[in-house]
């Protein structure tokens, strides 16, 4: 039976301090809050009289709240961007506490609204993580991603269909960050097709009917509404020449496979793709919420040698390969990275059902073992 189970985020904010917790929408920011903040004074946005009050009188908040010695919450920050000049001027004048919600940064950074100067730590909330569910199938995740209220519709592909016109008509035509709606969409199913691969700017322009300085901009949008991320290849290679094309992949898997119409089966031409985000959606999380630091890049030399992810400072190289036996020519391109600089760990991540080393410095681990693995820090 699917179920979700305790999130793995955690505030852990101090009195007197300040937090931004951003996540797509859906991601269960409000639900989070919800059932975790259960004390707390909430301002909640996306309420039409709420909204209304605060966006024609943002002195509300000060008026209201200035004695107020809890921690108020504003969920969807970004629908009245003067609130935060407020919440400035009550952290600094009065030492109060916020924890303002949003699901885009786009609108706040290009009005030049008060992202508070570093007054307000960061955080993030991504889509769940195999740690974080139980009933748990690979090729059921494949379909509906891992948005909690997609995981557990028995119809996630009609869910998935009303996620995406959603976003489209509340992210992207509401909030005016592009007037061509219809360019917008058909660059979406181009960026889930090529989600993973190298971007690059002009072909995609040539698929979508764009220019290449409007695709730029497109993937921008999709990095301020956290609906995707790039990812960026390694360059300290001691004796090769490697690409310095970023990589970009959508946040969810199941909407990146709704948007490009991708059999989810395992088998299937596309699932190593498919498997490979997921991974990656597994080291992301793990980054927002145990490691922020953690940088997460790929290894490729300019004559296409690539292994998937170094994550840490070179530290640890991941091969994902969405098959179910990995036989020594699988390795090549890892042992071509081992020979570039030291590694610590090298892992293939796979379907085989047990772990094995393959090499004396290469170890191939199903991916229940690796993602336990991972959550668990690495350690043994």
């Amino acid at each position: 039976m699917k179920k979700i189970k305790n999130r793995l985020f955690e505030l852990n904010l101090p009195a007197n301090k300040s937090a931004f917790l951003w996540g797509p929408r859906k991601v269960g920011k409000t639900y989070w809050i919800t059932h975790h903040l259960k004390n707390a004074v909430v301002v909640d946005l996306l309420e039409t009289d709420t909204f209304a009050e605060y966006v024609s009188r943002p002195a509300l908040l000060r008026e209201r709240y200035q004695g107020y010695k809890g921690l108020i919450v504003i969920d969807e920050v970004q629908k009245v961007p003067q609130l935060l000049d407020e919440v400035h001027w009550l952290i600094e004048r009065k030492g109060l506490s916020f924890l303002l919600t949003g699901s885009s940064a786009r609108k706040l950074r290009r009005g030049h609204a008060n992202l508070l100067g570093g007054r307000a730590w960061k955080r993030t909330l991504k889509p769940l993580s195999y740690m974080e569910v139980n009933g748990f199938n690979l090729e059921d995740i494949m379909v509906s991603g891992l948005m909690p209220s997609h995981y557990l519709s028995p119809n996630p592909v009609e869910d998935l269909r009303a996620y995406v016109a959603d976003y489209l008509k509340e992210e992207i035509a509401a909030e005016a960050l592009t007037q061509n709606i219809p360019a917008f969409r058909e660059f979406l199913r181009v960026a889930a097709i090529t989600s993973s691969e190298l971007i690059n700017y002009v072909n995609i322009g040539r698929e979508s009917g764009i220019s290449h300085k409007i695709v730029r901009t497109y993937f921008d949008i999709l990095e301020d509404t956290y609906l995707g991320f790039r990812v960026a290849p390694w360059k300290k290679s001691r004796d090769r020449r490697m690409i310095t094309t970023e990589k970009f992949y959508l946040f969810d898997v199941g909407v990146t496979n709704y948007l490009a119409r991708r059999n989810a089966r395992i088998g299937s031409p596309e699932f190593g793709k498919m498997f490979e985000q997921y991974i990656l959606m597994e080291l992301k999380a793990y980054q927002a919420y145990k490691n922020p630091e953690l940088p997460i890049t790929f290894w490729r030399t300019a004559t296409g040698r690539e292994v998937d992810f170094i994550v840490g400072d070179k530290e640890i190289a991941i091969e994902v390969k969405g098959s179910s036996r990995v036989h020594e020519g699988d390795i090549g391109h890892m042992l071509a990275l081992i020979e570039d600089g030291p590694v610590k760990q090298c892992y293939i991540v796979c379907l085989e059902k047990e772990p094995r080393w393959i090499h004396e410095k290469i170890q191939v681990l199903p991916w229940r073992i690796f993602v336990e693995r991972l959550w668990n820090g690495f350690s043994e």
